[in-house]
């Protein structure tokens, strides 16, 4: 069966203050109600997760994780941070191949691979994010160029490698839009998802893989979007700079 999991996505957002105050506070809520079987990772600016990482560790269930690596092990790569980094601030987890990350810095699907290689050398576990732009959607494309996206990259992996990455789609037109894709848009993408890993890795693999949806997940749909057969789980932006209502969201899945 697969992993229930909620990613806090905190983005370039807080400053160490406010980062640690938001800690604090979900922390507090959280042991009053922790439901341990669903694994909670925060994944926080570079500049806090040392701290965030002391502030949660002995908190069962909960995780620090980076929203970025570099595609390099080590050199002279001024302002990168290496997986190695991440391993020694005993980081477990990173956000790879975030769609802004895609946008914004150009990221392609072959540095994508290399960071997701080097995450698994240092036994922290990728979140491999994908998902199409709405001009694809339109087309009615969706299917087809998220299977290139996988086919790029994951399902480039041996069985053993991949079956230590977290996926997660988030259809790009809906992050930060405040636009969710329907019910049976997500649960469409999902299956189209599984059934891309059980021709490539067999059905066992498939169905024990967490596939997570990413966009502007809230409290108001977070549990209608959960329990969509297939769905494992958010990748939250927005809603998770806000204590209660991450918890809220975390506490959806039921």
């Amino acid at each position: 069966m697969a992993q229930k999991i909620v990613v806090a996505n905190w983005k370039m957002n807080n400053d160490e203050y406010s980062s640690k105050a938001l800690t604090y506070d979900f922390l507090k809520l959280l042991s009053q109600q922790n439901n341990t079987d669903i694994k909670k990772i925060l994944c926080v600016p570079f500049p806090f997760l040392g701290m965030i990482e002391n502030m949660c560790r002995g908190t069962e269930s909960v995780y620090v994780g980076a929203q970025n690596c570099s595609s390099h092990e080590s050199g002279a790569y001024t302002g990168e941070v290496s997986v190695s980094m991440l391993s020694s601030l005993r980081v477990t987890f990173v956000i790879i191949g975030h769609s802004e990350r895609r946008e914004l810095f150009n990221e392609k699907d072959d540095v994508l691979l290399e960071k997701i290689k080097l995450s698994l050398s240092q036994k922290i576990t990728p979140i491999f994010c994908f998902g199409e732009p709405l001009h694809i959607r339109e087309k009615n494309q969706h299917i087809e160029f998220v299977t290139a996206q996988l086919s790029n990259t994951v399902l480039k992996l041996n069985k053993e490698e991949f079956s230590k990455v977290i996926l997660a789609y988030e259809p790009i037109w809906a992050i930060g839009s405040g636009k969710t894709a329907s019910l049976e848009n997500i649960e469409e993408m999902h299956k189209a998802i599984r059934d891309v890993l059980k021709i490539k890795f067999g059905n066992s693999l498939s169905s024990n893989s967490s596939i997570l949806y990413g966009g502007s997940v809230n409290s108001t749909n977070a549990q209608d979007i959960f329990s969509l057969s297939g769905v494992d789980g958010g990748l939250v932006g927005g809603a998770s700079l806000d204590a209660k209502v991450f918890l809220e969201i975390v506490n959806s899945m039921g």
